[in-house]
């Protein structure tokens, strides 16, 4: 019997292709001149003559292709419709080739049939440029070596072209089997699509299909599709705002539009996305919303592909700056491309969440889909009209009459807090629908200002009106000045979220706080709330802490101007409003006080409390700033900002209750000698005395009293030439105290930091202080890379590069090159050197302040360089954030005085940055 006729090798019937399919490859020239150079007997040679034929027509195809995305890099459809084309074409060549000449069947049976299936992303006739190629070969009955050979010679021909193919060969039979067994078979098998082959055996597997797979097991299949999509969003980080998410894998990306279409056309047997709209899945609207996600989906991926030569699908950090500059975008004021493309893409992975909301709402309707039980029935509450339970969620009885009193818009969300159900799309839809009835005069209605206020104060949950609030536009449309910064991403490693998601994370983590729980963690902003503070002010200072970003002005300043005229708006009192302004304004100052200064040193605490003013202030800004901290990102928050926050709040607290003049060194020196001499009860009192007697007044202020102990047995005896050490984790302070005593010479902080940098060591503190008899005591507190307190097995190797260091032995800057290296991933953020001389924030001490990128060398560079430059450094405090870092040095000169003269400091600012330049281009040819 002879084979059906397979289709040419152009498919006349090709979709809006980015080429023209003529142009894009000739499918009957590519045939003809393969089959007029092809020997007579020899498959091996015919297949290298087809090969040979074949590459040329792939790598001129991809090159037209590539340089018309290029030119049109917008076009992502047009382009994945002809990627899949070309490929087409290449299968069915090779079919053609292996079937009808490299072994050809001289008396076929019925048993010698043979089809050619596109499955998978290639069965929808959607391909990136370096997708997988799935193929199904189908026979009729168990595979006969005929067909064996014809597959065996048309793989070997797709391989050589560099194609990436998955393949699996079975019968209609095999096919219902492996189906019914596996999900993610029968998913391939839902999007098949006929190449090329016998033509009839194609259509026996689709009747087959319909009527023995699919049918009558939706609900199975969609619970299926669902707990897959749960378990990958999971593993892509488990929410839609992630720093660098997977195009096709993450929530919000392309997978979950497929998944859309798969239970949309398992269902209803919809032949394209297009037809969910026809099946009354979505409406016109909502689908534009998923052809235009789709799109730039699509295009991202494929500009992705292209950039890095190969098939992947996550947008890094170093990838996310060239798909930006490919797809058009270009620095604004104040923003640069990539955030602007960011941006564009988290607000598509929203629209995606909602369609997906309304789509399997619309599935529960109809009974294919089980209803959500995600809050207990016992805890709901009963509905009030306007408002009616539509399959356990509020939607509205008389849409007309909803519209009436625009408060409705707001009251909904207040509803859904109150009774404890969640909101049904269709309400979602007429409220998104009908944002311009959020106007000026409804945001001065008093009774909106009260729902407001009553969904972040009221109900314990705000987050979750909050959010659903950003994602329909309401938080925009109430709060204008807050559209700028939906869905803002900022372009660095420290922030995990984007503006507004952390602005929703902040105030989940102060409900969390309220509701107590996160008394263990956060004691002290816990006890804080749990006194007594105007709420008002600290969830509306939270709301509006970050508004002023993405202008060119600091956003500090541009955000309190921007919270005095909106805090009225919601409600607030003009000493609210004052109080608001403040916190927004000064919403960084106690973690830059804490984290980038010295608050051992005394001018730190008092020139805090001098911005302060009062205890009601301290305690807001507080709270405040630990809900700041902790909504960056999950890990941002640790131990040691924790024992900061809270060592500058007890101290603030005694100053401002006990007088400014309480904080002076005197005191606290009398104190430190005195709870010292507690610890040393095993010395000798003429021990005691001179330990007490060779310490300078910033040593007793500076370090604490386990610190000094410590100390205070290193020295005991030490040799001129002798260097001791002592490593201890503190895991209170999540790092490892690292004290070191020796003789006391030039560059001895320079050394020990390069020590530290060559074991992979993060500095997050470090102080250094000479004794009067000519001793160093220099103690610095690292992390590992996790950051962490170092192992304890780690400590002896720690130990041993330190002293190898310290002899000479190894020197750190010819050690540290080939190590200094900057993470592909973190190359593309700019971090401007910024270097400023302060002789005001010290009473004793000119604070050098260095701004700039972070890399494993840079502390060495920075104190190597001082050092060189007859610095002394007293201390460093380290803040670092993500891949920026703020040092900031407590220094003299030779003589013992502050860095007053303006070409001293101008001499030294050249040399840093020279220092830093030098670093920063040996690491980047390390890396």
């Amino acid at each position: 019997m002879k084979n059906a006729v397979a289709p040419a090798p152009n498919p006349s019937a090709a979709p809006n292709l980015l080429i023209p399919a003529a142009e894009l490859i000739d499918g009957g020239a590519l045939l003809a001149a393969i089959t007029a150079e092809l020997p007579a007997t020899d498959a091996r040679a015919g297949r290298a003559i087809a090969v040979r034929h074949m590459v040329l027509a792939k790598n001129r195809a991809n090159e037209a292709l590539e340089a018309a995305f290029r030119q049109h890099p917008l076009n992502a459809r047009a382009l994945v419709s002809a990627q899949s084309h070309l490929t087409d074409v290449l299968v069915t060549t090779a079919l053609l080739i292996a079937r009808d000449h490299l072994h050809r069947a001289q008396s076929p049976t019925t048993a010698e049939r043979l089809t050619v299936l596109a499955v998978g992303g290639f069965g929808r006739a959607e391909m990136a440029p370096h997708s997988d190629v799935d193929l199904l070969f189908l026979t009729p009955w168990k595979i006969t070596p005929w067909a064996e050979s014809v597959i065996e010679s048309m793989l070997y021909m797709l391989w050589d072209l560099k194609l990436k193919v998955g393949h699996s060969s079975r019968t209609v039979a095999d096919c219902i089997r492996l189906g019914r067994e596996d999900i993610t078979i029968r998913t391939a098998l839902l999007e098949h699509r006929f190449i090329a082959g016998d033509a009839s055996l194609a259509a026996e597997l689709n009747e087959r299909l319909w009527t023995d797979l699919f049918r009558n097991s939706g609900p199975e299949f969609i619970e299926a599709k669902l707990a897959e999509r749960a378990e990958r969003h999971k593993r892509q980080g488990g929410q839609r705002y992630v720093l660098e998410p997977n195009v096709k894998e993450a929530k919000g990306g392309l997978r979950d539009l497929q998944t859309l279409y798969w239970i949309g056309k398992y269902l209803l047997r919809v032949s394209s996305s297009a037809g969910l709209v026809a099946a009354g899945l979505l409406n016109r609207e909502e689908y534009d919303k998923f052809e235009r996600a789709e799109n730039f989906l699509w295009a991202a991926r494929c500009h992705l592909h292209y950039i890095t030569h190969r098939a992947v699908d996550q947008l890094t950090f170093d990838a996310q700056v060239d798909v930006a500059e490919r797809m058009g975008y270009h620095d604004s004021a104040g923003r640069r491309a990539v955030e602007l493309f960011m941006q564009d893409y988290f607000r598509h992975a929203t629209h995606v969440g909602e369609l997906t909301r309304i789509f399997l709402t619309e599935l529960e309707a109809r009974h294919a889909k089980p209803e959500s039980r995600l809050l207990g029935v016992f805890n709901r509450k009963r509905i009030k009209p306007p408002y009616k339970l539509l399959q356990n969620r509020i939607d509205v009885l008389d849409q007309a009459q909803f519209l009436s009193d625009p408060l409705n818009l707001l009251r909904a969300f207040e509803e859904a807090l109150r009774s404890r159900h969640l909101l049904h799309p269709n309400i979602m839809r007429v409220i998104a629908a009908n944002l311009a009835l959020i106007d000026d005069d409804l945001r001065d209605n008093p009774e909106a200002q009260r729902i407001f206020l009553d969904l972040m104060l009221k109900h314990g949950n705000p987050e979750r009106a909050l959010r659903r609030m950003n994602e329909l536009g309401v938080l925009s449309a109430f709060i204008p000045e807050f559209e700028n910064i939906v869905a803002m991403m900022q372009f660095n490693v420290y922030h995990h979220y984007t503006v507004d998601e952390h602005i929703i994370q902040t105030i989940s983590i102060l409900a969390q706080i309220e509701r107590g729980e996160l008394v263990e963690d956060l004691p002290l902003s816990s006890k804080i709330l749990k006194s007594g503070v105007n709420r008002r002010v600290l969830y509306v200072a939270l709301l509006l802490h970050d508004i002023g970003k993405g202008r060119p002005e600091d956003h500090s300043i541009i955000g309190a101007q921007m919270a005095r005229r909106i805090a009225p708006r919601l409600g607030l009192d003009a000493e609210e409003t004052e109080t608001v302004e403040w916190l927004v304004r000064y919403h960084l100052l106690m973690s830059d006080m804490a984290q980038k200064r010295d608050i051992g040193d005394p001018r730190t605490v008092r020139d805090f409390a001098k911005a302060v003013k009062t205890r009601k202030r301290l305690d807001l800004l507080t709270v405040l700033t630990v809900c700041d901290i902790r909504g960056v990102g999950p890990t941002t928050w640790n131990n040691w900002k924790a024992m900061l926050l809270r060592q500058l709040h007890s101290l603030t607290a005694e100053a401002l209750q006990g007088g400014l003049e309480t904080i002076n060194r005197d005191k606290r020196e009398d104190e430190a000698k005195a709870a010292l001499r507690l610890r040393l009860h095993d010395w000798s009192e003429a021990e005691i005395r001179t330990e007490k007697a060779r310490h300078y007044a910033p040593y007793w202020q500076g370090l604490s009293t386990d610190t000094q102990e410590v100390f205070a047995r290193l020295l005991r005896g030490l040799g001129d030439h002798e260097i001791r050490i002592d490593l201890h984790p503190e895991p209170a302070r999540d790092a490892t105290r690292a004290c070191f005593a020796l003789g006391d010479h030039p560059g001895i902080f320079s050394r020990l930091a390069g020590a530290l940098a060559l074991v992979g060591a993060n500095v997050v503190d470090a102080r250094t202080y000479t004794s009067k008899d000519g001793y160093a005591t220099p103690v610095f507190w690292i992390q590992d890379a996790d950051g962490k307190p170092y192992d304890i097995e780690r400590l002896p190797r720690l130990r041993g590069m330190i002293e190898k260091t310290l002899k000479g032995e190894v020197l750190p800057r010819e050690a540290l090159a080939g190590r200094d290296k900057v993470k592909k991933r973190e190359r593309e953020f700019r971090f401007p050197t910024h270097i400023t001389f302060d002789n005001e924030g010290s009473e004793i001490y000119t604070i050098i302040e260095v701004d700039t990128r972070d890399r494993p060398g840079l502390l060495y560079d920075l104190t190597r360089t001082l050092a060189a430059n007859n610095i002394y450094i007293a201390s460093a405090v380290i803040a670092t954030y993500g891949a920026q870092v703020v040092d900031a040095f407590y220094v003299k000169d030779m003589f013992g005085l502050k860095l007053y003269t303006k070409s001293k400091q101008e001499a030294l600012d050249r040399k840093l940055r020279q220092a830093i330049a030098e670093g920063a281009e040996r690491a980047q040819n390390a890396g």
